[in-house]
């Protein structure tokens, strides 16, 4: 099985060597293609209007001067003789759950492989304030392998990713395994920080603040706030079925309507 690695958080980023590691633990044949700088919260950004390059590390680890969508590309296309079986992107330093989706540059390298019709995952090592220098990456190490190895079994659709949370534990104290569906944050997690610069002109940081809810139940919020892997698929057809339903009567034709009242 060939597997290609890719991160958001870059290509010297400690979590991508536990993802690489994860990788080798399922099969020999591993590349791994990595931005060369942090490319967090970039989402599922394509770089159009700058030059990729392109940068050898070894045999087998390549640096892109662009994003994980570009990563993931890359690969496909240039680098890899062959397509890959299996995306591994991450282990991200840091949860991404609920909202956090939208905005990953994680997710997003696992979107495109998905995208190509590559079966693929994406990795992430929560932390909390105590282990915010140090995650417990021997959590998602521990159990990444055989949660990759039992979703692989159940046999993904075409068109679903799996996006697996590890919880701010040591590996011997993780509660379970959930299988959850994404959640969504109690308004009011953004905020914009604004400071000064030297000449006294105004800029602006954006930021997070903790905010108290109780997290919905099957959710990944409420996996992690238990201390459980998060297991979420994620489906890359977005379209609201129910909502759809409703419009294809809301916009129907009314001479259509007309017509079929009056039999003709």
């Amino acid at each position: 099985m060939k597997i290609l690695v890719t991160n958001d958080d870059g290509i010297y980023a400690p979590g991508l060597k536990i993802a690489e590691e994860i990788a080798r633990r399922l099969s020999d044949d591993v590349w791994v293609i990595a931005p060369e700088t942090d490319q967090s919260g970039v989402a599922h950004a394509l770089t159009l209007s700058d030059p990729l390059r392109l940068r050898k590390v070894d045999e087998r680890h390549f640096a892109v001067r662009g994003t994980p969508t570009d990563c993931v590309i890359m690969g496909l296309k240039k680098v890899l003789d062959g397509r890959p079986d299996l995306v591994i992107s991450g282990v991200n330093r840091g949860q991404n759950i609920a909202d956090d989706v939208s905005y990953s540059g994680t997710v997003a390298g696992a979107i495109e492989g998905t995208l190509l019709g590559i079966r693929s995952f994406a990795l992430s090592q929560a932390f909390g304030r105590e282990s915010v220098e140090h995650p417990h990456f021997d959590c998602a190490l521990t159990h990444g392998p055989e949660i990759i190895r039992r979703a692989l079994e159940a046999e993904i659709p075409v068109g679903v990713l799996m996006n697996v949370n590890f919880p701010d534990r040591a590996a011997g104290n993780v509660a379970g395994v959930s299988v959850t569906r994404q959640g969504r944050r109690a308004e009011g997690w953004l905020r914009i920080e604004e400071r000064a610069d030297g000449r006294g002109r105004p800029y602006y940081w954006i930021g997070f603040r903790h905010t108290q809810m109780e997290a919905p139940p099957e959710t990944d919020l409420a996996a992690l706030a238990a201390g459980r892997i998060s297991v979420t698929p994620l489906s890359l057809d977005m379209t609201d079925e129910a909502t759809r339903s409703d419009l294809l009567d809301h916009f129907a034709d009314p001479l259509a309507k007309q017509r079929e009242a009056s039999g003709t």
